[in-house]
């Protein structure tokens, strides 16, 4: 497959996503953009909001590490590391909490990426405890 057809696979599932389809219906499609374009962080950190969206905590954190490894500046990736790592019991969230509220200080727009994504998380999700602290974390400091 060609780097276009991965990137038109990327966007296709996206628009599903965002037209309100199952994560879990999702997760296989990133799992395949993931599988053909292993170095994409978009990628990866669209596969760890999904596995956290279907209650897939271990996985998720697999994910979102491959993601912030990739892109260590990507505050959704940090994000979802954080989210996987407090459902997981994890030790270490405040430093990827920390990075992402660096990162989202000098970024108007991405603050409003990430400010959006949770609202989104919570819309699908609403009692998810993890996002809201997160979330709690970050914005209302």
């Amino acid at each position: 497959m060609t780097e276009l057809t991965v990137e038109t696979l990327f966007d296709q599932g996206l628009e599903r996503y965002q037209a309100g389809e199952d994560p879990a219906v999702l997760i296989p499609v990133f799992k395949d953009v993931c599988d053909r374009s292993p170095k994409s962080s978009p990628a990866w950190t669209c596969l760890a909001w999904l596995y956290l969206l279907d209650n897939k905590p271990t996985q998720a954190l697999k994910a979102a590490q491959k993601a912030v490894k990739m892109n260590p500046q990507d505050p959704q990736a940090r994000v979802n590391l954080a989210i996987a790592m407090l459902e997981t019991a994890h030790k270490g969230v405040r430093e990827h909490v920390e990075i992402a509220g660096q990162i989202l200080s000098i970024s108007a727009e991405l603050r409003e990426e990430v400010e959006r994504n949770c609202k989104d998380g919570l819309s699908r999700k609403p009692d998810w405890k993890s996002l809201m602290r997160i979330q709690s974390w970050l914005f209302e400091s």
